[in-house]
């Protein structure tokens, strides 16, 4: 039998149900109700509280199945997304999207039954030769001790002792993912020099002041990255292999090829691996915009749409791409039927960009030719790129790279910084919240702290009713309302309003926290804060947390530059006045303190 990405999925999840675990599906690219992080980046995130112990297993629903788990194992096949490595997309190795195989374990077998597992997978279910593998463990730090156990498990086995890697604490202890939760030790295991599984050994709590704390439940959260593993299955020992060979992209590769004048084999892979991307984001509704979910997705358009040109990439491509991606991923993943609204959100996004492109080359090659044989790229002039033509500047640090420039990333940042600084005096005037200190009367600037607090709970309701693609596009804050735009394309409902106000009113009455902290925009950003404008933020952003302190759960995190109240009891008591809209897709909620 061929072993293929199909074979690879349906043969890890038939072992490990045979084990005894509990078969899961995929959870969405989009966390649900995790503020922690961006995306999902791992197959364990969907099962966070029940490490936690916050969550019990036998008694609450689990969402995707409407029923509680009824097990401590469970196993996935998981989409995830990473964004720390897309400028390194092109390599043999490295992706946007991927696919995690996973084995979890919150309390019912720890580090040698999983090893065991992982071990009769590969030799057995998958006939991987011993002598191709090696394994690595935890050596050990000062406030974490060797990993002793997983060691002598490993020479149980029969594993060679001086095939085991003591790793330090940057490759052998994982997590948490986000800014705090479950982490631990791991132990990693090589096939032909490639990493393909890493068992992470949940012991630990980390806290969100980098504190480590024993967990009551210890856990097993596995991940064997799907590429990965086809790439080792379907090419033994064929080094010069990449993942970029195996089935998941052979078709997209070879069509990319076969629809391009001028090919180069890094820009077709990272045409292929962005677009694979892109077409999933935009399966879970995610839109191109310039905050948060939708930033990083406009990012990946952008650079496919600007290598499309360097290819000479014909148009009709992404049509024959889709179809691949479907034909390859339907059966598994059936959000990808959606094709018109997918397709759709693509070729908008593709319009948009196009329109500023070809002025946008014209205006760089002029800079080309003025600055001549000149090294550096001047940050001024790399900035009016940006602000007139979209180009994000690592777009502009690319194609400097390609002509062996550098831009002056100093000058940019203080280009950035001046443009900031008048936006911010817009706002101001705009948004009553962070106008306080143009209000004059003490009284009136204790009902905007109020109301600016109330704003961050609102939208915190709205993404828990409707979605996380919730996002403010707009707010005015006065003494006497609040006034919130959100992207929707419907009216709402009453009982819709309702609710939404039942939430707001429930987390005032449960006197959260507001707590707030210093960090870059960069670091909020991948911890998954919401930050509205994202070309008005500077290098050092403030974000403002309101916090379950019984429950440790964040129930929103925001840059913000204030004011704020310290908790949500002094709130009063949120009443919606009105729902409306203001635009296409574009809904407003006027609401007050009473």
């Amino acid at each position: 039998m061929i072993k293929d990405s199909n074979f690879l999925r349906k043969s890890f999840l038939e072992f490990f149900q045979k084990k005894g675990h509990r078969i899961v599906p995929s959870s969405s690219l989009i966390p649900d109700n995790d503020p922690s992080v961006l995306f999902t980046t791992a197959g364990m995130q969907q099962f966070k509280l029940y490490y936690l112990g916050s969550k019990d297993p036998f008694k609450d629903l689990h969402p995707l199945l409407n029923e509680p788990l009824n097990t401590l194992q469970t196993a996935t096949c998981q989409k995830c997304l990473r964004t720390s490595d897309i400028e390194s997309v092109g390599d043999e190795s490295h992706l946007t999207f991927f696919e995690m195989l996973g084995n979890f374990s919150f309390g019912g077998y720890f580090k040698e039954a999983a090893i065991n597992y992982a071990w009769e997978y590969l030799t057995q279910s998958l006939k991987i030769a011993p002598e191709r593998m090696t394994v690595s463990v935890f050596k050990g730090a000062a406030e974490v001790p060797f990993d002793q156990e997983s060691y002598q498990f490993w020479l149980k086995l029969g594993f060679p002792k001086e095939k085991i890697i003591l790793g330090e604490k940057e490759d052998n202890f994982w997590g948490p993912t986000g800014k705090e939760g479950p982490c631990g030790p791991t132990t990693e295991i090589y096939v032909d020099g490639l990493e393909i599984w890493n068992l992470v050994f949940n012991q630990y709590y980390k806290t969100s002041e980098g504190i480590l704390k024993p967990l009551k439940i210890n856990g097993v959260d596995t991940g064997m990255g799907l590429e990965r593993l086809a790439l080792v299955t379907e090419f033994p020992q064929q080094s010069e292999k990449t993942i970029f060979e195996t089935d998941l992209f052979k078709d997209l590769m070879q069509s990319l090829k076969e629809a391009s004048s001028l090919p180069q084999e890094k820009l077709l892979r990272i045409i292929a691996d962005h677009y694979r991307a892109s077409i999933f984001l935009a399966a879970a509704g995610v839109v191109p915009s310039n905050t948060e979910r939708g930033y990083i997705l406009r990012r990946l358009m952008r650079r496919i749409i600007r290598f499309e040109k360097v290819i000479q990439l014909k148009e009709e491509w992404y049509l024959k791409g889709f179809e691949i991606l479907q034909n390859k991923y339907r059966n598994f993943y059936p959000e990808l039927d959606n094709q018109s609204e997918i397709l759709n959100t693509f070729f908008q996004e593709r319009d948009k960009f196009e329109k500023t492109l070809q002025n946008g080359i014209r205006a760089w090659e002029k800079l080309l030719r003025r600055i001549g044989e000149k090294k550096e790229i001047p940050g001024r002039e790399a900035f009016y790129l940006y602000e007139s033509y979209g180009f994000p500047l690592e777009i502009l640090e690319e194609m400097a790279e390609e002509q062996g420039k550098v831009v002056n990333q100093e000058e940019f940042r203080q280009e950035f910084e001046k443009h900031q600084e008048i936006s911010r005096i817009g706002q101001e005037k705009k948004f009553g919240g962070h106008g306080i200190n143009t209000v004059a009367n003490e009284q009136d600037k204790i009902k905007i702290t109020k109301l600016h607090t109330a704003t961050h709970l609102l939208l915190a309701a709205l993404r828990t009713m409707l979605g996380p693609q919730i996002e403010q596009r707009g707010s005015d804050i006065t003494p006497e309302r609040l006034r919130l735009d959100f992207p929707f394309a419907r009216k709402l409902t009453v009982s819709e309003l309702q609710e939404i106000e039942n939430l707001v009113n429930q987390m005032i009455q449960k006197n959260l926290k507001v707590e707030h902290y210093e960090t870059t925009y960069e670091e909020a950003l991948s911890q998954g804060v919401i930050g509205t404008f994202k070309d008005r933020y500077p290098e050092k952003v403030i974000v403002y947390e309101i916090k379950d302190s019984d429950t440790g759960q964040i129930v929103s995190a925001e840059i913000c530059a204030g004011p704020h109240v310290t908790t949500t009891q002094e709130l009063g008591h949120f009443k919606i006045l009105k729902e409306e809209a203001v635009g296409q897709g574009v809904r407003r909620i006027k609401a007050i303190l009473e």
